[in-house]
């Protein structure tokens, strides 16, 4: 399951390290080259808030081993395409198995191990996405210098055809299983803390996303730099962002709400300091490694709030988690890509920064809701 949770966030990002390639390949606009992410999460959200009653009935294994076959067809499709629309196709695909694989990520773990192994569980399989985020965009970037984009996506079908076996032969039967006292993903948000708990990871996400999917049009236009200095920026980012995931767990262990609060308000403060010190490349990636560092480890934060708001509903949220998540980064890659192709990185990144500012100021009001509950 981690290795898979590796080569999905791998394929899911690679186009933020190839948008220059892409767009001048396909003859588009980097800010349209970017919705290959805005449409994968579009195809997520549809996916994670409908695949647990569409699917009842149909064997857990055999639905992730169907999904790890899609991964395998999008990455094909993807690497093959002669025109945007087929490309865009394959960017669909992977939006469904994101929406899919993530939504049935958590419960998949809390069947495979005891009670009392779940969170090492989940921390091995969150393992795999901040792996992949210290590798796939600068290897991505790399390698889209020296064998073209097309290769380095096609470089990812490989390793999905390995977890595809690897499923096929390690994963147990997991028949279907309903909890009837389980609340429905709609129901959840009749709750008042679950609807600003969302809306503040949302716009966190939204944020996030609004700046990074843009990195590298803004490195390569503002900063000037060279793929290889590229790379490894893209490569301290995630380096910093997988020693935080591994560190942030003690962060956690008496009260979510000041990681929640924090990371938005100093992403915020990064944000606006690469609008204005961006263009001087040292400074660039100091502030870009720091960005990592808090990005990379945020998620950890907001799956522990659900675990601890919502221990009886825990596959319910986690539909509803990446749903939200998954609209967020579609909105914030498309708003980011309109205004970075209209008037520039720096609405881009002012953007970004204004909306961190308000995750920021709902999570600290889902902290006073829970508080007085």
């Amino acid at each position: 399951m981690s290795l898979g949770a590796f080569a999905l966030v791998a394929s899911e990002f690679m186009p933020v390290s190839l948008l220059t390639p892409i767009a001048a390949n396909l003859h588009i606009s980097e800010g349209q080259a970017g919705q290959a992410i805005s449409v994968s999460g579009a195809f997520a959200v549809l996916t994670s808030l409908f695949i647990s009653s569409l699917t009842k009935g149909i064997n857990r294994k055999t639905l992730l081993l169907s999904l790890i076959g899609m991964m395998i067809i999008s990455g094909t499709v993807v690497s093959l395409a002669p025109t945007y629309i087929i490309f865009m196709l394959g960017r669909a695909m992977i939006g469904v198995v994101i929406g899919g694989f993530w939504s049935m990520s958590a419960a998949t773990a809390m069947r495979l191990v005891e009670d009392h192994h779940v969170p090492r569980a989940l921390a091995i399989l969150n393992g795999g996405n901040a792996l992949a985020t210290v590798i796939a965009a600068p290897a991505g970037s790399f390698l889209g210098g020296l064998i073209g984009w097309r290769s380095a996506f096609f470089c990812v079908v490989p390793v999905a055809v390995i977890v595809f076996v690897w499923q096929l032969i390690s994963l147990p039967s997991m028949p279907s299983e309903r909890n009837r006292q389980s609340a429905s993903v709609f129901a959840l948000l009749t709750r008042p803390i679950v609807r600003v708990g969302m809306s503040a990871v949302s716009l966190f996400f939204m944020g996030q996303f609004t700046l990074f999917t843009y990195v590298r049009p803004f490195l390569e236009d503002v900063a000037h730099v060279d793929v290889r200095t590229l790379s490894l920026i893209l490569l301290s980012m995630g380096i910093s962002g997988f020693v935080a995931t591994v560190l942030i767990g003690s962060a956690l262990k008496k009260s979510v709400y000041p990681v929640l609060i924090s990371i938005p308000l100093l992403m915020a403060f990064l944000a606006f300091g690469l609008l204005v010190l961006g263009k001087w490349i040292i400074v660039s990636a100091v502030i870009l490694t720091v960005w990592g560092l808090f990005a990379t480890s945020a998620p950890v934060g907001w799956w522990s709030w659900l675990a601890r708001t919502l221990p009886r509903d825990a596959e319910a949220g986690g539909g509803l988690m990446v749903a939200v998540v998954q609209f967020a980064i579609t909105l914030g890659a498309t708003c980011g890509g309109i205004l970075f192709d209209g008037i520039g990185y720096q609405a881009t990144f002012a953007a970004s920064a204004v909306v961190l500012l308000v995750a920021a100021w709902l999570a600290f009001a889902t902290m006073r809701l829970a508080h007085s509950r």
